[in-house]
């Protein structure tokens, strides 16, 4: 299991960050899936979201510096996917970051290597994505 983060500053407060951060948004953001479904549950939105040839559900909690998700059970070539959204208040702004660990299940040398290089870019598009969408910012 790998873990990758990437972070920036946003020129806005962190309730205008939060505003812009539902399940959906981050999906989209990250730009490797599609929202086909979301679900309200006790335990967190379940959205179920789409790529080439696969379908992955993903449990997203609401916390009080963001958002957490991870893919539920045995999903496409994924062990593990996890990843933390945190909003922390900085002069003058905030700092968004996502923070993701991932293991993939490929009997492939360095698979997690990979995985983990793929998920930072999608983590890089998804915060210049995020951070864009934000009033003001």
């Amino acid at each position: 299991m790998r873990e990758v983060e990437r972070s920036r500053f946003v020129m806005a407060r962190p309730p205008a960050v939060h505003r812009t951060l539902s399940p959906e948004a981050v999906v989209a953001a990250e730009g490797t899936f599609t929202v086909t479904a979301v679900e309200e549950t006790d335990t967190g939105t379940l959205v179920t979201a789409a790529g080439p040839g696969m379908s992955v559900p993903l449990r997203f909690e609401s916390r009080d510096d963001g958002l957490r998700y991870t893919a539920e059970g045995e999903v496409g070539p994924f062990d593990h996917l996890e990843t933390q959204i945190t909003v922390t208040p900085e002069e003058n702004g905030s700092r968004l970051t996502m923070r993701s660990t991932v293991s993939l299940n490929l009997p492939l040398p360095f698979a997690d290597r990979i995985a983990v290089w793929k998920r930072g870019n999608e983590l890089e598009r998804a915060i210049e994505d995020l951070a864009a969408d934000v009033p003001g910012a």
